[in-house]
């Protein structure tokens, strides 16, 4: 079984391509540290690839790589690549160019790398792809607009991949991860801590990498075949509303 994870040098991407190498053989894309790459092939013997998702050019240079070291062909994509703001700013000061790098890399990014995974999944009638996007998809930050807006814009792509595809024999999932402790919620780690001991999330806890390895693993093992289309939370019972 084959399969990329994009945003895999680190965080959830990281944990989920090591959990995938224990059963398939992987390529791993990052942008940032060649240092973590590496790290991450000396482990688990991965293929990395660097690759900034939001550029087209380089989303065809990973099909075209992969294409070569999958010649029997694709079966998972994890669309797991993503960046937060540069600079936190209320929605009335932030910036468009802010806006545009988000909307590229979370967005236009994974929506078309899917289209190249999809129309080779297509030469042999099956596969499985996943959007790891947010609980930002559904949950307004007044701080980071352009962060949520673009995986509001993911939760619509799974949608028609997954009407799209289904009939194809390929499925689509959507993760959305809550508060994940990974190195993008370092600065805010503490307060989130407090916010979840004071009742935030049912479960009582901060989510792990390995949390969302798991669900990965359940789509990847096809455990959830009849399913398409599905969001899957992530959250430790953020998105339950009660009163």
């Amino acid at each position: 079984m084959n399969a990329i994870v994009t945003g895999a040098s680190r965080g959830i991407g990281r944990g989920i391509a090591k959990d995938l190498s224990k059963t398939h053989k992987v390529i791993a894309t990052y942008l940032g540290s060649l240092e973590q790459a590496e790290s991450l092939k000396a482990e688990t013997g991965c293929e990395i690839f660097r690759c900034d998702i939001g550029n087209p050019t380089d989303r065809a240079a990973l099909i075209n790589f992969a294409r070569g070291v999958f010649p029997e062909g694709l079966d998972l994509l994890v669309n797991n690549a993503g960046i937060a703001p540069r600079e936190r700013l209320d929605i009335l000061q932030a910036t468009e160019q802010s806006f545009d790098e988000l909307i590229n890399t979370n967005l236009k990014g994974p929506h078309f790398l899917t289209q190249l995974a999809a129309n080779w999944m297509l030469e042999k009638g099956s596969g499985r792809i996943v959007f790891v996007s947010s609980i930002s998809a559904f949950t307004a930050s007044i701080n980071r607009a352009e962060y949520c807006v673009s995986k509001a814009g993911v939760s619509m792509s799974r949608l028609v991949y997954a009407q799209r595809l289904a009939p194809e024999g390929i499925q689509v999932f959507e993760i959305q991860p809550g508060i994940i402790r990974t190195d993008m919620i370092s600065k805010v780690e503490k307060v989130y801590d407090e916010k979840i001991a004071g009742g935030l999330l049912p479960q009582r806890r901060m989510g792990e990498p390995s949390d969302i390895a798991n669900v990965v693993r359940s789509i990847a093992d096809g455990h959830l075949d009849y399913c398409a289309g599905q969001v899957i939370h992530a959250d430790g019972g953020f998105h339950i509303r009660s009163l």
